[in-house]
């Protein structure tokens, strides 16, 4: 897939704010740092598409972008580490849930985990928790181009081996750099493959 055009929309935290859901929509979300800005800049070939930052959390709000004039990249705040109370952490993945189980047009979820680290509990629970609820996600390991290929795959298969005391199968796994811009195209690849099944929710759920 080639990006035309990626432009941002809108931001808050009221799913019943979102722009309509007819275009099917792709939710990027992991553990705070994992690189998610700048994999979402490198994906659409847009620096400063979204906003990278030294501290964990920045991200606070569903952002949405419309790509190519025909589907939506939508940014969510990361989960784990962020330097805020308590409260606010709370506040966050209450909204994030909220949108993950009744948003009509999400297509997929891509959870982002950072591939030099061998599998964290709060990337695993996360996992099972879109599994328990029959969500669809892919797996995007991220920072491919920090440490060697072998070591990345490693722990790609440590991650999958802890996946599969609860999945029957894992799902698609795509390992990534966004300073190289490896493993982009699959990524791209599959979101056209599902974009063209796609289909306007009925006029009753927009």
């Amino acid at each position: 897939m080639l990006i035309k055009s990626a432009e941002f929309v809108c931001s808050n935290t009221q799913v019943d704010k979102l722009p309509d859901p007819t275009l099917p929509e792709y939710a990027f979300i992991g553990r705070s740092n994992v690189g998610k800005s700048s994999l979402i800049n490198a994906l659409t070939n847009k620096k400063g598409l979204a906003k990278t930052s030294q501290r964990p959390g920045k991200t606070q709000l569903i952002n949405h972008f419309v790509i190519n004039d025909n589907w939506y990249l939508v940014d969510l705040p990361g989960y784990g580490y962020a330097q805020t109370s308590k409260k606010n952490r709370a506040d966050w993945e209450k909204f994030i849930r909220k949108y993950l189980l009744s948003r009509e047009s999400l297509q997929c979820i891509f959870v982002l985990i950072d591939s030099r680290l061998e599998p964290q509990k709060i990337d695993l629970d996360f996992c099972c928790w879109l599994g328990e609820r029959g969500l669809p996600f892919m797996l995007i390991f991220t920072k491919a181009d920090k440490q060697s290929i072998v070591k990345s795959d490693q722990n790609m298969a440590k991650f999958k081996r802890a996946l599969l005391k609860w999945f029957e199968e894992v799902p698609t796994r795509f390992l990534t750099s966004a300073e190289d811009r490896m493993g982009l195209e699959p990524i791209l690849e599959k979101i056209d493959e599902i974009n063209q099944e796609f289909t306007v929710p009925p006029v009753s759920e927009l």
